[in-house]
């Protein structure tokens, strides 16, 4: 929200769910935030445009998200967006879309069909769905999905944004051969943390472990390798991953050269370390060569 407020990228929708910061965030930390919804909105439109957005999109752990209203603005909505997270986050999303029109508006807009079912735990119209879940236990995930009509022969992209990184490497290897063995056609984009075996990624873990936040998988962070071979151990076909920093130089330089005028960085080593410690990967899993 921050990042937003200072002009670093166009997002109209999270003011409804986030209060302004109260005080300044340093330059390296919203520049990082830039090059993760510039990176990966680029690789969630190239598959989007793929498949004539003739597929679904799953968003596990989304939080507060604003994806969806993003794509319906670019006319970009696939055939139908999904959204995960523990029932008491959706809750709370839930809440603010009902009581805000700019949220609820798009929703209804994009809604065909019969009545539009909301609760306090799920949302379901015939675009969107939130569905409140644990990921830990796919099974039970799958169901509720089902349930708020996943079709699991349609081209699939499941997004996961620092989430898997909090499960053990078994939970998260069983949430991958779920999704791998699922959909035919199919792609995963992930965000977290690499490199966290050296003396920065030992810090970062002692900060979040001084604020009570366990990162219980950190060990497949260990570097870009372990984050490939866990895509490719768990029945993905091809995988790939590079650090941020690479992101951050493959990004139109137009727009880059234009945030880094919004704000003096001071430290441009910290930012390229900080940089270095997050990657994004992303694999597929194509019957049909997409």
């Amino acid at each position: 929200r921050f990042a937003v407020g200072v002009g670093y990228w166009k997002d109209p929708y999270i003011q409804y769910f986030v209060r302004q910061a109260k005080e300044r965030k340093a330059p390296e930390i919203s520049r990082g935030y830039y090059a993760r919804v510039q990176g990966v909105s680029y690789l969630i439109k190239a598959f989007l445009k793929k498949t004539d957005c003739n597929c679904q999109i799953v968003n596990l752990g989304a939080g507060m998200d604003t994806l969806f209203w993003r794509l319906k603005d670019e006319n970009l909505l696939p055939k139908k967006y999904f959204e995960v997270d523990f029932p008491m986050i959706v809750a709370r999303k839930i809440h603010h879309i009902k009581s805000k029109p700019p949220l609820s508006k798009p929703i209804m807009e994009s809604h065909s069909g019969d009545s539009l079912l909301i609760d306090s735990h799920s949302l379901d119209s015939s675009r969107y769905s939130i569905v409140g879940a644990d990921l830990r236990f796919p099974s039970d995930l799958e169901e509720k999905l089902k349930k708020h009509n996943l079709d699991t022969h349609l081209p699939t992209l499941l997004v996961a944004e620092c989430v898997l990184v909090y499960m053990t490497p078994q939970q998260s290897a069983d949430l991958l051969k779920w999704a791998a063995s699922t959909f035919p056609v199919v792609m995963f984009i992930n965000y977290e943390q690499v490199n966290m075996t050296d003396r920065f990624g030992q810090i970062m873990i002692e900060n979040l472990q001084r604020r009570q936040c366990n990162l219980a998988g950190v060990e497949v962070c260990k570097s870009l390798d372990s984050q490939r071979e866990r895509l490719l151990l768990n029945g993905w076909e091809t995988a790939r991953a590079i650090d941020m920093m690479k992101v951050y130089s493959f990004l139109p330089q137009a727009d880059v050269k234009r945030i880094e005028g919004l704000e003096f960085l001071d430290e441009k080593e910290l930012f390229e370390q900080l940089m270095q410690h997050y990657c994004i990967c992303w694999a597929s899993k194509d019957s049909s060569d997409l």
